[in-house]
């Protein structure tokens, strides 16, 4: 059996253990990452394919004639042609509550970083402000604490629920927002509600049709002056034009998002332009902890290995008629 997995270099830097797929499955063929040229040459022997954010298109999928399997190196599964691989009869599989860990503890650093000043007291730091005080501790900049706050959630899934664990350690109030535009079930608060009260607003939903621009100039509006918006999901949830023009308007007191609508970005883009200390920005790491990426690598091939043994394996796909 022949394995390939097209984008390697997007989850690993050298530092992964694949014994686990090896033992799934072998010989396996590792490519940094793959062109969409590319692609047809180096899956058309494959019986299984692994692709992160490799495209695998209609022709893609009916051009590897011995393909048994599709294994998405992500939980999203928006890079697979979904109903060619139906139609060929190939199923595709995901991986699943392998970066909870990550994700969540990035949560709080972005959530500490914006609530103790971190920025701005470094800088302090970094520009002699410290040394030229006149006492011990300066007190420029107001450090606010979680226990108290109210978090809302958006997103109970496993990242939700992650990060409602751990706020519940700091002391804060959780609200768990319903889709929007929709009633609240049990246990949820409404959407709009939760924009009005949280103090802090963190974002765990997928991105479709119905999520984009889910936070966008009315959302805006209608949070208080003092809170923060939280991303770490995708970067198209959140309208940015409407962010920069809250941020700089002081409408809200600040952001910290993981994600952005263009990955990676162009030296021209307007959110890395933002200089002000309440919008901080990190380069899509919240899922990449070693540990994350290893039990990302580890399901993959538990994924392979279920399959061939006819075991379940966290199958996605169509329904075709």
């Amino acid at each position: 059996m022949r394995a390939v997995f097209l984008d390697f270099g997007a989850g690993s830097r050298g530092d992964m253990d694949c014994t686990v797929l090896e033992q799934a499955i072998s010989p396996w063929q590792y490519y940094e990452d793959s062109s969409e040229q590319q692609v047809l040459e180096r899956i058309k022997q494959a019986e299984v394919i692994v692709n992160n954010k490799v495209f695998l298109n209609r022709a893609a999928i009916f051009a590897a004639k011995r393909l048994k399997l599709i294994c998405v190196a992500a939980t999203g599964y928006n890079n697979v042609d979904l109903a060619a691989a139906a139609e060929r009869n190939v199923p595709v599989c995901n991986v699943r509550g392998y970066a909870t860990p990550s994700v969540a503890q990035h949560v709080f650093m972005l959530m500490l970083n914006l609530s103790c000043r971190f920025v701005e007291y470094q800088q302090m730091v970094k520009n002699g402000g410290w040394q030229a005080s006149k006492f011990f501790c300066p007190l420029d900049f107001g450090i606010e604490e979680l226990s108290g706050k109210t978090l809302g959630i958006v997103g109970y899934g496993e990242l939700g629920k992650g990060v409602a664990q751990i706020a519940k350690a700091f002391g804060m109030q959780i609200l768990i927002a319903d889709h929007k535009n929709k009633p609240a079930r049990p246990g949820r608060t409404p959407f709009d509600e939760v924009i009005r009260e949280a103090d802090f607003i963190t974002l765990h939903c997928p991105l479709s049709t119905n999520t984009r621009d889910l936070i966008s100039r009315r959302e805006f509006e209608l949070m208080k002056p003092t809170a923060y918006l939280i991303n770490t999901a995708r970067g198209g949830l959140v309208n940015e034009t409407d962010l920069l023009h809250c941020l700089s308007t002081k409408r809200i007191a600040g952001a910290a998002i993981d994600v952005i609508q263009e990955e990676p970005p162009g030296k021209d883009n307007l959110i890395l332009q933002y200089q002000s200390a309440n919008l901080i920005v990190t380069p899509h790491i919240a899922w990449a902890s070693r540990e994350s990426r290893q039990r990302l690598l580890d399901q993959i091939a538990d994924n392979i290995q279920n399959f061939f043994q006819n075991k379940p394996f966290n199958q996605v796909g169509v329904t075709l008629d």
